[in-house]
């Protein structure tokens, strides 16, 4: 069902008198069966817009927009398809309980794949979805891979009845369907020869698959279902061996890394991090793939643009798996503009020890880091803790914990984005001025 939720001031739909609430059934007497139809059926120029109005009147547009002009509606969110595996690794499964509903849902759901970078297994996909993707173009799709070997697979999402994502992959590569594949490695279980197999099964799909991540499988203290080994320093070390190896190929043989470790394997490796060459186009950097390696070209690109704070003390909050490269990056923004900087190294109140994420803080975790620190002119965390709603995982509120500091708070994503700012330096440079903004 395609709804309308809300009608832009001036828009052709509103001259229509399309209002909220109207269903829009067809166009050019196609059914729209959600928002993909919409977007991709209703991008002509002319087209017959059947609806029904919340009245229950239905209701048929004949529709000529100049210029490719925005009809101006906006759909209600679609149901989103849930996901049928029961992955050990799954980071759903590892959440605590007592959190809002909406952070249990477990999407597998190829239209956000495609929409929103989302990545799906496609182990739900059915005949009319591939016959859709295909005729809708629906590429470049992020797609769960994990092994390419069917039986590892079964085992690793925990679900006999998944569909050889091989089969799959070949049958959309065919039909011009790119990917980017991510592979969650449990040792034991996808690592070795299960890895080696996956890697050889994808290279063998041509420019069909842009990239492919290696990101080590990660736990909370939850994570209930889990029954595997630990990544440790020494597999994460073999992993980015393989990683390595097959770059070197693809990059002698199509010019481009292709397979990448995720910062967490290096960090958990102790070894240097890639520049920004390895990276390109920094293709799965919501993966965890060159993060790092941004964040630090950011800085040093935005340290021309940053006022003079000398006599400040600003608190850097990051979390555990950051905190020892964070040094260096301060010592840079130091000398630039003559503050102090103060790192606060905190562990996870609320998924335990072992997740060391820093977007994954929580607001207690922020209390706790920063009540007392009088002595700090600023505070800058991690922009990626808090979501569009501006609530942390554990439904503290951003706002209510800013409050509650004895200084300014901001979120950040690079420390330029807040402190290049006129006016964030006025609020840095006086108290009275933080106070009173």
């Amino acid at each position: 069902m395609v709804r309308v939720s809300k009608v832009r001031a001036g828009s052709i739909a509103d001259e229509l008198e399309i209002v909220p609430g109207t269903e829009l059934l067809s166009v050019n007497g196609r059914e729209l069966r959600d928002f993909l139809d919409w977007e991709f059926l209703a991008a002509d120029d002319e087209l017959v817009l059947e609806a029904r109005l919340p009245s229950g009147e239905e209701v048929v547009y004949e529709i000529e927009r100049p210029d490719g002009e925005a009809i101006g509606v906006e759909l209600v969110p679609p149901t989103v398809r849930r996901c049928a595996n029961r992955c050990e690794f799954c980071f759903i499964e590892g959440l605590p309980p007592g959190l809002r509903k909406n952070l249990y849902v477990r999407d597998d759901d190829y239209r956000l794949s495609f929409a929103y970078g989302n990545f799906a297994t496609l182990s739900n996909v059915k005949e009319r979805d591939i016959e859709r993707i295909l005729e809708y173009r629906l590429s470049p799709l992020y797609v769960s891979v994990h092994a390419t070997p069917w039986d590892a697979r079964k085992i690793l999402l925990n679900n006999p009845r998944v569909p050889d994502i091989v089969a799959q992959l070949t049958r959309l590569a065919a039909g011009g369907i790119q990917f980017h594949g991510q592979m969650v490695i449990v040792p034991g279980l996808n690592d070795g020869a299960v890895l080696e197999q996956s890697l050889t099964d994808l290279w063998s799909l041509g420019d069909a698959v842009l990239s492919v991540a290696i990101v080590p499988v990660g736990l909370t203290q939850f994570s209930h279902l889990f029954t595997g080994t630990p990544m440790d320093a020494a597999k994460a070390g073999a992993l980015l061996d393989v990683t390595t190896r097959w770059s070197t190929r693809a990059r002698r043989e199509r010019g481009e890394a292709w397979v990448f470790g995720s910062d967490e394997l290096y960090l958990l490796a102790g070894r240097p991090l890639p520049g920004p060459e390895h990276y390109g186009d920094f293709a799965q950097i919501e993966n965890g793939v060159g993060s790092v390696t941004s964040l630090r070209e950011r800085v040093r690109t935005g340290l021309t643009s940053l006022p003079s704070l000398a006599g400040r003390k600003i608190g850097v909050v990051t979390g555990v798996s950051m905190a020892p490269l964070m040094p260096e990056l301060l010592d840079e923004l130091g000398r630039a503009t003559g503050a102090e900087f103060d790192l606060i190294r905190v562990e996870n109140s609320l998924f335990g020890p072992t997740t060391t994420t820093a977007g994954l803080l929580v607001g207690a975790d922020i209390r706790r880091a920063l009540a007392d620190r009088a002595d700090l002119d600023l505070a800058l965390i991690p922009a990626e803790s808090i979501n569009d709603d501006g609530v942390f995982l554990d439904e503290e509120s951003f706002i209510a914990v800013r409050e509650a500091m004895p200084m300014p708070v901001y979120p950040s994503y690079d420390f330029i984005d807040v402190l290049s700012g006129e006016r964030d330096a006025r609020r840095v440079h006086t108290r009275e001025g933080d106070a009173a903004a």
